[in-house]
């Protein structure tokens, strides 16, 4: 039977930080008032000059890094974004382009927080079909362009940066299943509900939210998908050896974790350090772990999101 393994990681956060304190002066909020609510502490910002393509850029480079390969080996881009870097072509292409890789599949994934799930979901599945060999797989963002930094309730959330993976084909299980979901009535809770008609933005471009819905509704989808995934493969909530949600807000990351049973020592977080970085929070955290030795060869690794749509899901691996 064919799967598909992880065989890299890599991130990217750009360089400029931008602290509670600093958000201080901006806005009418403060330091203790945001880490109570969010647990968030400092985001990374994009420069003026930096696109998605540039943050996948350098997230890519670090992986195939990690995964000893050239550009040549991968036959697949998957990009998870919210915040491409034009309307067209897709920033998919833009990365493969930048990336020097030729003729492979590209293309752009857009299920905001939950993207990178479904990208890698995706490219999983490519995978398992035999179509592909090796995917690179991209959640990138700049959040920081679609919010109203005039709004204390959504512009001391997110951040910018980008994390990456590398899939290859394998005889051994990598990825053991993925679950994917959607509920389009949610769709006004969480949104930048503008459009681009005849050169103009129509409506608010920027980020709206419900927080007090979207909170619950984060909270009961994540559960569920823990214990869909938990169920399918036989496994109990003790079998995960590491749960690495999205970093939205350390409230739902705390309350899921409780929900299930699961400690937060086995939990990853990078919240205060990141904010939330949309399709980006995953890999990024990742990231983390893989690089600083706490997941290892043969451990359950439990990835989840939940986002905007509202779409949510869940992807099982054996490290």
């Amino acid at each position: 039977m064919m799967y598909s393994r992880v065989i890299g990681t890599g991130s990217y956060l750009p360089e400029k930080i931008l602290t509670n304190l600093d958000l201080e002066q901006m806005v009418d909020t403060s330091d203790e008032w945001i880490r109570s609510r969010t647990g968030i502490a400092q985001r990374h910002i994009a420069t003026d000059n930096q696109m998605a393509s540039d943050l996948a850029l350098n997230a890519s480079r670090e992986a195939m890094k990690a995964a000893k390969i050239d550009a040549g080996e991968i036959d697949l881009i998957i990009v998870a974004t919210t915040t491409p870097d034009v309307i067209f072509p897709s920033t998919a292409c833009i990365l493969q382009d930048k990336l020097g890789v030729k003729d492979c599949a590209a293309f752009d994934v857009q299920a905001v927080c939950s993207g990178f799930i479904y990208a890698l979901a995706t490219a999983d599945m490519f995978i398992r079909a035999g179509k592909y060999r090796t995917a690179l797989v991209v959640g990138a963002e700049v959040y920081s362009r679609i919010l109203d930094w005039s709004d204390r309730s959504t512009c001391v959330l997110f951040g910018d940066g980008a994390g990456a993976v590398v899939l290859t084909r394998s005889d051994r299980p990598g990825i053991i299943s993925s679950h994917l979901h959607a509920d389009g009535s949610y769709k006004g809770i969480l949104t930048a509900p503008g459009s681009f008609s005849h050169g103009k933005i129509q409506g608010n471009p920027f980020v709206m939210m419900e927080g007090n819905t979207v909170f619950k509704f984060a909270i009961k989808v994540l559960e569920d998908v823990v214990r869909e995934a938990l169920a399918e493969n036989n496994l109990e909530v003790s079998d995960i050896d590491w749960l690495i949600p999205h970093q939205a807000n350390i409230r739902i990351i705390i309350s899921t974790a409780k929900k299930l049973g699961i400690p937060m020592e086995k939990v990853v977080t990078t919240l205060d350090k990141h904010g939330n970085t949309s399709a980006a929070s995953i890999p990024l955290a990742l990231d983390v772990a893989v690089r600083d030795g706490r997941i290892q060869s043969g451990q359950h690794v439990l990835l989840e999101g939940v986002g905007g749509g509202f779409t949510w899901g869940a992807v099982l691996i054996s490290w």
